[in-house]
């Protein structure tokens, strides 16, 4: 199995206190940052605010973030890319509860979305309240003309992915190329953002910006095919159930991986057309990726991203900082969640 091939003994809790115990005071004033931002003397909002902060996710952009400016500067990171780190985990926030109104998500991460406790217009505008934080956290940055125009980039790009991934969806039309443009622009743009961020504010030279951001996209684009790999083998026990792309008649690559044959193939997708009236065809389709080894082509592609990204840091010296990049992407072999 393609899970054994890359070696990574970290724990996801273990790896991930581990580097913030590292990152120290950086990471204490990030969540300054965060929680600062935030406030509102409006009680429903700033209940709502501290309850997604409760109950938030991973914070891997911007602590690969963080990772990237101690990397360049070669001490602490500077105010302003703490400051952008945390502008782009809001950013992030912002467009998943913006994601679960338009996915009509009951649940994110275990827990009820906002979306179901409060309705699509609350969640929405909660969202909008995140992202106007957001931007406001980075017109704070020094160099902010070069910062609004990646962050200006990553907004379109999030659009332009969700649009294109509606219109798949209502045809599923998805093809390989829609796929990876659909999952740099919904996922893989936002590392982006994070590492291109901190970088200016570090004074990167053009060829560290450029290996920096070729560390991101990579790890982003890996980050999100594990994710959809997941969707054919994952464990709702450990974090993941499984089908849940189907049942919002998503194609990705597990299942692309298996279109070889063309009358197959236009029986699949019609298949997806029709899932909500035949939830069955999701175990269906599911066994087809199974049975034609599509979680292990898959896999293939993955672990060509997670060596992109780790040939990208070859233009930086040895130091934790590197080291911990590394095992962030290595970590995506292995993860459940």
């Amino acid at each position: 199995m393609f899970f054994a091939r890359l070696v990574c003994y970290d724990n996801k809790g273990m790896l991930r206190d581990e580097i913030i115990d590292f990152l120290g005071e950086d990471w204490v004033a990030l969540n300054g940052y965060i929680k600062e931002s935030l406030f509102s003397d409006i009680p429903l909002l700033q209940e709502v605010n501290e309850d997604i902060l409760v109950h938030g996710g991973k914070m891997l952009r911007p602590i690969v973030a963080l990772l990237v400016a101690r990397m360049i500067s070669g001490t602490t990171a500077p105010d302003d890319s703490i400051r952008v780190a945390a502008a782009t985990e809001m950013l992030h926030n912002a467009t998943l509860l913006h994601d679960d109104v338009a996915d009509e998500s009951p649940t994110r991460r275990g827990e009820p979305t906002l979306f179901s406790k409060i309705g699509p217009s609350g969640a929405v505008l909660v969202g909008d309240f995140w992202l106007a934080r957001a931007m406001e956290l980075t017109i704070s940055y020094s160099k902010r003309d070069s910062v609004a125009k990646i962050f200006s980039k990553a907004m379109t790009n999030l659009a332009e992915g969700e649009m294109l991934q509606l219109q798949n969806a209502s045809g599923n039309g998805t093809n390989k190329e829609d796929y990876f443009r659909i999952i740099y622009c919904k996922t893989a743009s936002l590392f982006e953002t994070a590492c291109l961020s901190v970088s200016v504010s570090c004074n990167a030279t053009p060829e560290q910006q450029e290996a920096v951001k070729e560390y991101a996209v990579s790890l982003g684009i890996a980050f999100q095919i594990k994710d959809d790999i997941l969707d054919y083998v994952g464990d709702e026990a450990l974090g993941k159930p499984t089908g849940i792309d189907l049942k919002e008649h998503k194609i990705t690559l597990p299942l692309l991986c298996c279109f070889d044959d063309v009358a197959k193939e236009a029986e699949i997708r019609k298949m997806i057309s029709d899932i909500h009236n035949h939830p069955e065809y999701c175990e269906q389709i599911r066994t087809f990726v199974l049975e034609n080894r599509g979680v292990e082509k898959a896999g293939d592609i993955l672990e060509s991203y997670i060596r992109k990204s780790l040939d990208a840091l070859d233009v930086f010296p040895d130091g934790k900082e590197k080291e911990f990049l590394t095992r962030i992407a290595k970590y995506n072999t292995i993860r459940n969640s």
